[in-house]
């Protein structure tokens, strides 16, 4: 599936491909601000800072925000390698990003349609349009070829 946010999902693979070198799940994150200039990447980084809170997603919004010099995303795009999982999903919500797009299904721990739709959830304040599946396959296999070496 070839959509308009395929240059950015390969940045954001291009991300993930770093968080093994420290043992981290290959997961990368960015964000695009609404003119679609990159704001911010990241990758996972859990084990690397011993930070439970460090995946790609809250800290490519930590950043963005930082680069705005303010909270509110709005507006902003994040793109990420891995369909987010709930605490991510609330982070996007709070900083009131405008979209969400991903690559990767996870049917595990997945908060954007999977398991839990908390980004489109009508009992929240805010809601980003999600678009899922762009270089899904690209994505998924990143994933599993770390899954593979490390079982």
């Amino acid at each position: 599936m070839s959509s308009g946010y395929d240059g950015s999902m390969r940045l954001a693979l291009e991300q993930a491909a770093l968080a093994p070198a420290h043992g981290d799940v290959p997961v990368g994150a960015v964000v695009l601000s609404a003119t679609g200039d990159v704001l911010a990447v990241a990758h996972n980084d859990r084990e690397g800072s011993g930070d439970p809170t460090a995946h790609a997603e809250v800290l490519a919004l930590r950043a963005a925000a930082a680069a705005r010099g303010e909270w509110r995303l709005e507006g902003c795009t994040l793109v990420v390698t891995l369909e987010p999982c709930t605490m991510c999903a609330g982070a996007i919500v709070l900083s009131r990003a405008a979209r969400v797009v991903y690559g990767a299904v996870d049917e595990k721990a997945g908060a954007a349609g999977s398991l839990w739709d908390v980004l489109r959830d009508r009992r929240l304040n805010h809601r980003p349009e999600v678009v899922s599946g762009v270089l899904a396959q690209e994505c998924s296999a990143q994933l599993l070829a770390f899954f593979a070496d490390h079982r």
